[in-house]
């Protein structure tokens, strides 16, 4: 399998590329990176160095990809922050390339916008650039709950409104959706739920809460579940591996106390996770 992963990149730490990459790799799929940012280390420490690319820097690696005349061997594209429209838009032309190519292809968009208690995090005009062109054009997207809350355009507060919300969102274009973390009314407070969604059904992974906040989770669940789906074809399966091996991840990380996810020496966790969390249909 080969997935052409278009994300922000670290050289310290594990956020976009840096914490999706691994992950797929250690999965067995070979993955074409290409980075939006390099910095060395994530915006999350207060100060940071590096560089921001623009769209046209995007194309140009892609172009160079495609005079290998590999395109047609990409399985899937991946992508998540967007920091600019025009990186957006790169993306969108290069999942336009690949399925040019291989029409079997399928792009999965994370669509990062903001997170709950953060709100809006993004540049101005790239949530709008989300909701009316990268979802409608996604096979897969993987929203957090305030991600999912905007895309509807409704807040939720109980499963009701995420089974509407979820609905909205098929509504928008992408026929699968796995929403990353959940927090409402109606669950147990000392458990994080995860949804999927195929547009026929929903699943639910319910797993223990950890006391941690951390950056790059997203990142790495987006990529193991698109992985996991595009094996198996089902987004139960696909969320049942990606929930499960991203706790161990986290409760490794949370027992440690480390800052940064212990995407390497927790790596065990992606193949064979110390804890499975079978998905239940809700």
């Amino acid at each position: 399998m080969n997935i052409l992963s278009i994300q922000s990149h670290v050289a310290y730490g594990h956020v976009g590329n840096a914490a999706a990459v691994f992950p797929m790799q250690r999965l067995g799929v070979e993955v074409w990176p290409i980075h939006t940012v390099q910095f060395s280390n994530h915006t999350g420490y207060g100060a940071w160095k590096g560089r921001v690319f623009d769209g046209p820097a995007i194309e140009e690696l892609v172009e160079g990809i495609a005079e290998r005349d590999v395109l047609s061997r990409c399985d899937g594209v991946l992508s998540g922050y967007m920091g600019a429209v025009d990186i957006g838009n790169a993306i969108l032309s290069t999942v336009a390339k690949v399925r040019a190519a291989n029409s079997r292809a399928l792009y999965c968009c994370d669509p990062v916008i903001g997170d709950v208690g953060r709100g809006i995090f993004v540049r101005p005009g790239i949530a709008e650039f989300m909701r009316d062109q990268a979802v409608p054009a996604a096979d897969v997207v993987t929203p957090n709950q305030f991600e999912l809350a905007l895309l509807a355009g409704h807040e939720i507060g109980d499963l009701s409104d995420a089974r509407r919300a979820i609905a909205a969102v098929h509504a928008l274009g992408p026929r699968i959706i796995m929403v990353t973390s959940l927090e409402i009314s109606d669950m147990p407070d000392d458990a994080l739920d995860l949804l999927a969604s195929d547009g026929t059904a929903l699943w639910r992974v319910r797993t223990p809460r950890l006391d941690l906040k951390i950056n790059g989770a997203g990142d790495a669940i987006a990529a193991l579940f698109f992985v996991h789906y595009l094996r198996t074809g089902s987004a139960a399966e696909a969320l049942t591996e990606a929930a499960s091996s991203i706790h161990g991840l986290l409760k490794r990380t949370a027992e440690a106390g480390a800052r940064e996810i212990l995407l390497v020496a927790a790596q065990d966790e992606f193949v064979s996770p110390s804890r499975r969390f079978a998905a239940e249909l809700v």
